[in-house]
């Protein structure tokens, strides 16, 4: 299987990152405290699909939640970079969902275990189209999630914890990022389950950037 081409940028995609906890009003829906540093997992490069893909539920869980997110691509490789140079190395950016089987991921806490497996089913990062970036600012992005027609989730860019300068800064301090890596941003409140048969659309900026999916 050939790497995933990430619309748009024509570029393949290489690594997947997820930011946890990235905004206040998701983490206080879940339980926790807004973190002082970005919390980072990864996803295999299987759980990544293209709009208009059928996510199947897997047997394994009972509760499978969507996180809808801005997703950030990197164009240029770094390491140890400065949140005042961060920007130069993003190639563009779009929306995507990070979906989450909720009752794996709950034991695994519970547990003390990591929870890959919750996070890391096939076709469980979905992206859509991306929108180049080149720029010495970031803007400002509206977005959100429907489930049959019925808004779910919207977030707003600026209510981030850790802004994007910071989160390719930070990563890059541990990883050295390469041409292709993914970022999901984190996801605003408003999660919750999905079932056979729904179909989500995801949107940022009135269409710039948008997903569409069925649950199956």
């Amino acid at each position: 299987m050939k790497n995933p081409i990430i619309p748009n940028l024509e570029i393949p995609v290489h690594t997947i990152f997820c930011i946890g906890r990235n905004y206040a009003n998701h983490a206080k829906e879940m339980g926790h405290d807004t973190p002082d540093e970005p919390i980072v997992f990864l996803k295999p490069l299987s759980s990544v699909c293209l709009t208009n893909s059928t996510i199947n539920i897997p047997i394994q869980s009972l509760d499978i939640h969507h996180e809808v997110e801005m997703v950030l691509a990197i164009g240029k490789s770094g390491k140890n970079i400065p949140k005042e140079t961060a920007l130069e190395h993003l190639a563009g950016f779009g929306i995507g969902i990070d979906f989450t089987a909720r009752d794996i991921q709950k034991k695994a806490k519970d547990n003390g275990e990591p929870w890959s497996i919750a996070k890391g089913f096939d076709n469980f990062a979905p992206i859509g189209n991306f929108i180049p970036f080149n720029s010495n600012s970031f803007p400002e992005c509206n977005f959100n999630l429907s489930i049959n027609g019925e808004i779910k989730q919207q977030g707003i860019t600026s209510k981030m914890i850790f802004d994007v300068p910071t989160l390719i800064s930070f990563l890059s301090n541990i990883f050295t990022l390469e041409e292709g890596d993914l970022i999901f941003s984190g996801t605003p409140e408003g999660v919750s389950a999905v079932k056979a048969g729904d179909i989500l659309h995801a949107d940022l900026e009135n269409g710039k950037s948008t997903l569409n999916v069925t649950i199956a």
